[in-house]
């Protein structure tokens, strides 16, 4: 089972439960998406998006993969079918954190409410913090990163990011299958490695309290 990682004690209460956990390289990103279908096969075949993706509309990424599980039911949701796992650029996934906006008003962060409303509408990007999942989709005492990305952010995830996009559906039934049958321990050695990521320091000052 997912547990809650040891830190070093000059790390925050919202530094642990506000923490980016993907897989990630020294140049990219790992994030989550499930589509229907007829967009996300595609996609994974050509390995980038096609033109039926509609970039002027707003698109959710999850580092989290058990998140991602959650969201679309192991693959089974209607228009979640297709799992899909799509590595993009560091230096993206940085550039949308840096010019995203909570996508609720926090007391304490946001000097007021109409301020961060007018902050919500100019940025690019948004993010949400939501509990983080366990095997069994059950909530964990920390939080997943979900990031939506509008205007700029969305096409440039689609046209400049997006390295590889690979079909991970497969991998997603696997895994809830011996989720299902009790067999936690090969579940969890399946699952992808996605340890803290190395946040440049003061990206997230903006969107954790």
């Amino acid at each position: 089972m997912a547990r809650i990682e040891q830190c070093p004690h000059a790390a925050t209460v919202a530094e642990l439960k506000h923490r980016i956990r993907a897989l990630y390289t020294d140049s990219t990103v790992t994030v989550y998406q499930a589509y229907r279908p007829e967009l996300g096969l595609p996609a994974a075949r050509e390995g980038r998006f096609p033109t039926a993706w509609q970039r002027d509309r707003m698109t959710w990424i999850k580092p989290s993969f058990l998140w991602m599980m959650y969201r679309c039911g192991w693959g089974a949701k209607e228009g979640q079918e297709t799992v899909l796992a799509v590595e993009i650029t560091r230096e993206g996934f940085e550039w949308a954190l840096e010019h995203a906006c909570l996508s609720h008003y926090e007391r304490g962060l946001h000097s007021d409410r109409a301020t961060w409303k007018g902050q919500l509408k100019r940025a690019s990007a948004r993010v949400q913090w939501d509990p983080e999942r366990d095997v069994h989709l059950q909530p964990l005492p920390y939080r997943a990163l979900q990031l939506g990305l509008v205007g700029e952010a969305a096409h440039r995830y689609a046209d400049e990011w997006t390295v590889s996009i690979t079909d991970i559906t497969g991998l997603a039934h696997e895994i809830h299958g011996h989720v299902r049958g009790g067999d936690l321990d090969t579940a969890q050695q399946l699952l992808p490695h996605e340890p803290p990521y190395p946040v440049p320091d003061g990206l997230l000052d903006h969107l954790r309290h």
